[in-house]
This record gives structure tokens, sequence and C-alpha cells, in this order.
């Protein structure tokens, strides 16, 4: 949530230091008017998507299928339940076959079909909720979500000392997010993703590298997720952090070989290399995605140079966020795990607006730090022009999506660059004494 500001006036200089200078800074994103646009924005939000799912049946207003990806989550359950009946067995990808089965347990979702391409092990993680009707599993499967956002966004809020007395613009906030909105609106399994940077960040923290490894290996269930943690640990030579991730995943997809045996593993693998081969047909709303590959899709007609451009700015994000890390412990914790999350979104290969629900830290740990910063020294444009930057990475998703359907210009794809861009800017030389005086108030 985008609280660099959000001290009232009575929080004295630290308010005047976060607030004081230029345009922007000069009073400009104020608690008073954060709370205002995130009131505006949570009633907005929610308010239209009650309006759009109150009606009879599974359908809303729309004609959508409510919970629209939680469909395919249950129909994957659904196959894990039947595995070991021969009458009724249908195979995991199988994307016929699953439609058949999906219009047969689903009232109302005959014609809908998915690609299946989730690993194995999650139908079997579905199988408990399949076992309940579809409207009754998919509202436990919704307030499961919530549950789990808000425990992380509080655990992290809670880690966060200068935020301490902003908890319920915090909560706001956090109710507002477009990516907690589009996490609920799809029924989608990001809210797991997020738990597991949550408990990554947390371990780290302890100075426990073993059981951080844990957490990020467990996003094997959403690989292109994890493919920048796997980058900069490796290149930041954190082999007890790496060792949790191989065991974790390992044992993620032990349990499918086991349940299933290893063909559905190989069934896996050759459906991903058949997706990599023909990604866009994952992504028909090419506007609801942000990340690096299809900002420079929709700009460049030519996948070569596209293709080459994504490569090459997903490096230099990694390299960045990899730079941010390597001078650790002279920047927060906090800070460095920012940039490692911008990067997950923006190098993953396939990330739609719902996962980036993931970034929800980003925004307590960067605005603590902008509020810290602004403490101990001199107001300047580093930390106005950060102030900036994280509002209106809040409101990207939002308002980028339809925008970019004109423009071909993934405006949240540029906004995420520039952050990751201004957290590397303080760990050059020219910043050193600055960081040195932050360490004894910052996370770490």
């Amino acid at each position: 949530m985008p609280i660099g500001a959000m001290r009232s006036t009575n929080d004295g200089g630290i308010v005047r230091g976060l607030l004081g200078g230029g345009w922007i800074s000069n009073g400009w994103i104020t608690g008073r008017r954060l709370r205002a646009h995130g009131m505006i924005l949570a009633l907005c939000l929610w308010s239209v998507y009650g309006w759009i799912i109150a009606t009879p049946g599974l359908r809303d207003r729309n004609g959508n299928l409510k919970g629209t990806d939680f469909s395919h989550l249950y129909t994957l359950g659904s196959v894990a339940l039947a595995h070991h009946s021969s009458d009724s067995a249908v195979e995991l990808y199988d994307a016929d076959a699953q439609a058949k089965l999906m219009a047969s347990r689903i009232p109302g979702a005959a014609g809908i079909a998915y690609i299946p391409m989730y690993p194995p092990q999650v139908s079997i993680f579905f199988a408990p909720l399949a076992m309940l009707p579809y409207g009754a599993a998919l509202i436990l499967w919704l307030v499961i979500s919530g549950l789990v956002y808000g425990l992380c966004c509080y655990a992290v809020w809670s880690a966060c000392p200068h935020l301490r007395n902003d908890r319920w613009i915090v909560l706001l906030l956090a109710v507002a997010f477009p990516g907690f909105f589009h996490l609920i609106v799809w029924g989608q399994t990001s809210a797991m993703a997020l738990a597991c940077f949550t408990a990554a960040f947390f371990f780290l923290r302890a100075e426990k590298p073993f059981l951080a490894g844990l957490a990020l290996g467990c996003l094997i269930f959403k690989p292109q997720l994890g493919i920048a943690a796997a980058f900069l640990f490796i290149y930041t030579r954190a082999w007890r952090v790496i060792a949790g991730g191989l065991l974790s995943s390992t044992a993620q997809l032990a349990v499918p070989a086991i349940y299933y045996g290893a063909e559905s593993l190989r069934s896996w693998v050759r459906v991903m290399r058949s997706v990599a081969n023909n990604v866009a047909v994952l992504e028909p709303r090419p506007y609801q995605t942000h990340n690096l590959r299809i900002f420079w899709t929709m700009l460049i007609p030519s996948h070569t140079i596209s293709f080459a451009l994504y490569v090459v700015s997903a490096l230099v994000m990694l390299a960045l966020a990899a730079a941010v890390w390597a001078r650790r412990p002279g920047l927060p914790l906090g800070l460095c795990y920012s940039a490692l999350l911008l990067a997950s979104v923006l190098m993953a290969p396939h990330l739609v607006v719902y996962d980036l629900v993931i970034l929800a830290p980003v925004f307590l740990l960067v605005a603590d730090w902008i509020i810290a910063r602004a403490a101990i020294a001199q107001p300047g444009s580093s930390a106005s022009l950060m102030k900036v930057i994280l509002y209106l990475a809040y409101l990207a998703p939002l308002v980028s999506g339809p925008i970019s359907r004109w423009t071909h210009l993934q405006i949240s794809v540029v906004v995420m660059s520039v952050l990751v861009y201004l957290i590397w800017r303080p760990s050059d030389g020219r910043s050193s004494s600055l960081i040195s005086s932050l360490r004894s108030t910052l996370i770490d």
C-alpha cells in the first residue's frame, strides 16, 4: 500500500521531512488523501464486484462463471478424487476430458475449457474442496485466500516500525489493493504464492536461510514466480537457501509421483514445453498481463526483436536486484526483498494481474524505509520520487490494462521498473554514509 506519507500532521518532523520539497512532495500525498483515495477505490471496486455477482445461479451479470479460474482448480481436484476409479478416471493433462468433467460437476460450465498446465500436486491439494458443491467450495476458497492475504499483510506491517500508528490506513489500502481485488475476482492461487514469499522474508530476517529456501521452493506450483529468486540466490551463493528450495520443490513433486505415478510429472513437462512454444494461447488478453515480456510484445510486432528486448531488460532488472542484495547488510532486508519481489514480477515469462498480489509487502517495506530515511536525513528528490512512484505502482494495475489496449504501452511495467531502479540507487557509493546511519533504525 502506498503509505510512504501516511503520518498525520501530528507526527511533526517525520511528516515535514517526508512532505517537504517540490511539487508532489509539498503536501500532495498526505495521509488524509491516501485515506480518501483508498476509501473511494475500495467502495468502487467491491461494490461493482458485489453487483456483478449478485445474480441467481453460477453465472454473473456479464455471463461469466463465478470464480472463473477456480472452476479449473475445482476440476483438477475432481480429477484427483476420480483417479482410482477406473470408470471415471480423467487424465491430468487432457483438456477435452476435463472440459466434460467440468460441465458435469459445475452447473452452467458447459463450453468452458482450460489448458491444464499446473503441476500435478495442485490437483491433490484441491481434492478436499472438490468434495463440496462448487458454490460452497468457491466461497470457502475465497475466504481462505482472503485470510492468507490478510495475515501476510498483517505480518509484514508488524515488521514495519514506522507504520505502527497507521494500522487503519494500511488496512484500508490493503482491502483496496487492485492485486487483491483481482485475486478474488479470478479465484486464483496467488495468495499461496504471497504466503511463500512472506514466510521466506521472515525466515531470512531471523537468519534461517534453509527455512527460507523451503518456503521459496514451495513456489514450484507457480514456477514462473520463483525464477528471479533462483538466479539471485545462486548469484549471491546463498547455498543454504538453494538447498532448502531444491528440497521442498522435490518433496512437493514427489507427492503426485507417488499418487499418480511418475508419468504425471513427465506429462506435465511435455505440456510445459508445448506451452513454452506457444505461450500466446495463455494470454488472450495481454493487457491483463504485467511483465517485461508482454511489455515488449505489445510495443513491437516482431517476435524476435521483442523477445530479445525482454531477455535483455529482464537481465537488467535481475542485475539491479542482485546489486541491491549483494550490498546487505549495508541495505536493510526490507529494501532488498522488495527489489527481489519486483524483479520476480517483471521477469516472469507469464504473469497475470492477480499475481501482482505478491507485491503487497513491497508497498509496506518501501514505505517504512522512506519514512525512516526522511526522519534522519534532509528531504531530497530521491525519497520524494520514490514516494510518488510507490503511489503510482499501487494504482498502475487498475488503469494500466485498459489504457494499454489502445496505446500498447503497459505503464505498470514502466513504473515497477523505475521503482527497482530507485531502490538500487541508494546502494551506490555516494549514499553509503546515509545507508550506514539507517542501519540502526530499519528492518534487518
